[in-house]
């Protein structure tokens, strides 16, 4: 009977995969979707863009997450994919927030 279970394994722990990464992908989306709804509303635009690239780049993780499980020979490209995306994400709202504030004069 044990025999039997682990010849199963592969086939369920792929099952598993395509359903986690199903999920992935679904909550990446979602997170895309609820960062835009911010942009509505009556907020600075500094504000809306800080909730715009929390949940975009949060979302965006979560996608090549996602992938991740779908492809793993594909692991290299998507981990520095991820990489990249969380220091450019991070960099860049540094220098929106730091060019937008006025210049103190001496």
């Amino acid at each position: 009977m044990s025999g039997e279970l682990l010849a199963d394994a592969p086939g369920v722990l792929a099952a598993l995969a395509q359903g986690a990464s199903a999920v992935l992908l679904g909550l990446g989306l979602l997170f895309w979707f609820a960062g835009s709804w911010p942009l509505l509303g009556r907020a600075s635009y500094l504000t809306k863009l800080h909730y715009l690239g929390i949940s975009d780049t949060l979302g965006s993780a979560l996608m090549l997450l996602g992938l991740l499980l779908r492809f793993q020979r594909e692991w290299p490209l998507l981990v520095l994919a991820l990489l990249s995306l969380v220091v450019w994400n991070t960099i860049f709202g540094y220098v929106l927030a730091a060019c937008s504030q006025p210049r103190r004069r001496p």
